[in-house]
C-alpha cells in the first residue's frame, strides 16, 4: 500500500500526445475491445510541446490516452456500512488471532479498511468470547458481523446473513515443535559465535532504533543475514510467534502460490489467464496474462486510493469492496470490464491479487484437492511457516491480497526463500527465474515513468528506502514491510500497529540506515535469469 512520489521519465515540458487514445467501436458492457493488439508492448510515446505538466498530471494524462470505451459501476450498498465490515473483521482477527485487548485494537490497529474517523460514527464493538464473532452496530440499526472460524481466520458476514457459504476446515500442519529444529525450519537458534564480518553492537543498534520513539508502535522487528537471524525484537505484549496484521504483504505471499504451481506444471507464467468469466468468444480479457496481473496491469476498471485520479468524496474504492463487501470477490473482480488494454498501464489494483487466487483455486481443485490447506501443505510446511492465517469471503476464497496475519519470524523466512533464490534447504520450491521475474520492474509501470513495481513485490527503484536499488519488498497497509536486499544478503522484517505508522516508517529508515553500516555488502546469492518469456 505504500505510497511513493511519483516521477515521469519524460522532461516536465513534454507532455502525452493525445493521439495515443484508443479509438473503439462500440462494446459489451463487459469489457472494451483494445485498438491493438492487447498484449503488445505498451505504445510509444509521443510528445509535443506544451505547457509543463506535474509527473501525475502527466501519469493521469498517459492513462486518459489509453482509455478504452466502458463503463464504471460503482459497489453497491452503504460505504458506512461497508467500513464497518471492516472494522468487525479487524476487531476479530485482533481479538481471536493476534490476542491484543479490544480496547487497543479498536484505537490502534486496521486502519485501512476500517478508518479511525468512521468508528466513532458507530457502536462499540462487542466481543462475543462464546461465539467467537464481533458485532458492531451503525445508526440505522443494521449490525455487522465479522465470525471467526479457526484455521480461515475471521471471515465477513454479508449484511443480513449470520453464516458463511461454505465449510471451514481444519488445516493440519505437518511439522513438529518448533523448538526441537534449528532455525528457520524451527526456533531454535544458533549458538555459534556472532559472525566476524558484522558489528554486533550496530546490528543492536539497528534493531533498537527500529522502535524508537515509542509512538512509532514496532511490534517486531527482525534480521537475518545469509540466512541466519542476528537481530529481533518485539513490543509489549507480542511474541515470536505472535501473528500480526500483515495486510498487503499477503501479495507477495500469493505470487509464492502462483509459483509453485507454475513450476508444478499447472499453468504457464505468460499464458492468457483463464479465468471462467472470460471465456465467452469475442471477451477482450481473455488477453489478459497471468504475468500482468502479477504485474498489476490488467487493464481493469475500479476505483483504488493509490489511483493518482482517486477522489476521496467520490464512490465507495472497489479495491476495498474485495475486503468488505461479503461477497464471492472472486466473481466480483472478474466481472469488471477494461479501462485499458491488458499490460498498458500500471495501478495498484486488488482486482489482480485476488485474480490470481481465483487461479490458484481453480488449479487446485481441478487436480481433485483440498483448497483451504494448498498453501499449508505446499509452501508453509516446507519453510517451517506455523502462525500464517490466510482469511477468507464468505465462499471460501482465500483474501490473500491483504486479509493475511503471521508472526515476524514467519515472514522473514518467506523472505528468505525469495532471497535464495527460490531454493531451500537444495529443494527448489519457485520456478528457475521466477524471483527474477517478481524483482525486475514491471514493463507497464516503467512505461508509466514509476520504477517501483515488479511482480507483487515493491522495488527499491527510486530508492524510497535507504538501501541499494537491488532491493525488493512486500509491503503493507500500516508499516508492515519484508524487505530483501540481495547484496547484503539480508532480510528485514518490521511490523507494526497502524496507528504508528508514519512515525514508524521514519524509524524503519534509520534502522536500514544502520543495518548498512553493520552488514557490509555480500558476493550475492545468484539469481536465475528469467526464462518465462
Amino acid at each position: 500500500m505504500l505510497m511513493h512520489r511519483m516521477r515521469l521519465a519524460l522532461p516536465a515540458q513534454i507532455v502525452l500526445a493525445l493521439s495515443l487514445r484508443c479509438q473503439s467501436s462500440t462494446r459489451a458492457a463487459n469489457g472494451g475491445a483494445p485498438a491493438r493488439a492487447a498484449n503488445d508492448a505498451a505504445p510509444a510515446v509521443s510528445a509535443s510541446v506544451a505547457s509543463p505538466a506535474s509527473p501525475r498530471e502527466a501519469l493521469i494524462a498517459r492513462a486518459k490516452s489509453l482509455e478504452l470505451d466502458t463503463v464504471y459501476v460503482p459497489p453497491p450498498g452503504d460505504p458506512l456500512s461497508h467500513h464497518t465490515a471492516g472494522f468487525a473483521k479487524v476487531m476479530c482477527s485482533a481479538a481471536f488471532i493476534t490476542g491484543l485487548d479490544p480496547d487497543f485494537a479498536a484505537e490502534n490497529i486496521g486502519y485501512f479498511t476500517g478508518p479511525y474517523e468512521e468508528r466513532s460514527k458507530v457502536g462499540k464493538p462487542v466481543i462475543d468470547r462464546a461465539g467467537k464473532a464481533v458485532h458492531i452496530e451503525l445508526p440505522n440499526g443494521v449490525t455487522r458481523t465479522a465470525q471467526y472460524l479457526g484455521d480461515q481466520g475471521c471471515v465477513t458476514l454479508p449484511e443480513g446473513k449470520s453464516e458463511v457459504y461454505f465449510k471451514p476446515v481444519r488445516v493440519e500442519k505437518r511439522l513438529p515443535d518448533p523448538a526441537t529444529q534449528e532455525w528457520p525450519m524451527g526456533d531454535a537458534l544458533s549458538q555459534a559465535p556472532f559472525p566476524a564480518q558484522l558489528d554486533p553492537a550496530k546490528v543492536k543498534r539497528a534493531v533498537d532504533a527500529a522502535f524508537e520513539p515509542a509512538a512509532g508502535m514496532t511490534a517486531a522487528f527482525v534480521v537475518t543475514w545469509r540466512g541466519r537471524l542476528i537481530g529481533e525484537r518485539y513490543g509489549p505484549g507480542i511474541a515470536k510467534d505472535t501473528p500480526l496484521e500483515s495486510w498487503s504483504m499477503g501479495k507477495s505471499m500469493t505470487a509464492a502460490l502462483m509459483g509453485i504451481l507454475i513450476r508444478q506444471g499447472a499453468y504457464e507464467l505468460w499464458q492468457p489467464a483463464p479465468i471462467p468469466e472470460w471465456q465467452h468468444p469475442g471477451d477482450p480479457r481473455a488477453r489478459i496474462r497471468i504475468a500482468d496481473l502479477l504485474h498489476m496491469s490488467s487493464g481493469l476498471r475500479i476505483k483504488a486510493p493509490q489511483d493518482p485520479d482517486y477522489d476521496p468524496a467520490g464512490t465507495y474504492p472497489d479495491h476495498l469492496y474485495l475486503y468488505t463487501g461479503g461477497v464471492d470477490s472472486f466473481h466480483y473482480a472478474a466481472t469488471r470490464p477494461l479501462q485499458w488494454p491488458p499490460g498498458a498501464v500500471g495501478r495498484y489494483h486488488n482486482t489482480d491479487p485476488v485474480l490470481v487466487n481465483y487461479l490458484v483455486r481453480l488449479a487446485v481443485e481441478r487436480r481433485g484437492e483440498d483448497y483451504l490447506s494448498f498453501p499449508q501443505r505446499a509452501l508453509f510446511d516446507r519453510i517451517g511457516i506455523r502462525t500464517m492465517v490466510i482469511e477468507t469471503d464468505p465462499f471460501g476464497n482465500f483474501l490473500g491480497q491483504g486479509y493475511d496475519l503471521a508472526s515476524a519470524r514467519d515472514w522473514a523466512r518467506l523472505g528468505n526463500l525469495y532471497l535464495q533464490d527460490g531454493v531451500w534447504n537444495g529443494e527448489r520450491i519457485l520456478p528457475d527465474g521466477y524471483v527474477k521475474f517478481v524483482s525486475t520492474l514491471a514493463p507497464a509501470w516503467e512505461a508509466d515513468g514509476r520504477p517501483i513495481y515488479g511482480g507483487f513485490f515493491w522495488i527499491n527503484g527510486e530508492s524510497a528506502l535507504p538501501v541499494p536499488q537491488d532491493a525488493y519488498f512486500m509491503n503493507g497497509a500500516g508499516g508492515q514491510t519484508t524487505l530483501i536486499i540481495p547484496s547484503h544478503q539480508l532480510v528485514v522484517v518490521r511490523l507494526g500497529h497502524y496507528k504508528g505508522s508514519s512515525v514508524g516508517s521514519a524509524s524503519f529508515k534509520k534502522a536500514l540506515a544502520l543495518l548498512m553500516e553493520a552488514v557490509p555488502p555480500q558476493r550475492t546469492i545468484e539469481q536465475r535469469p528469467s526464462v518465462m518469456k
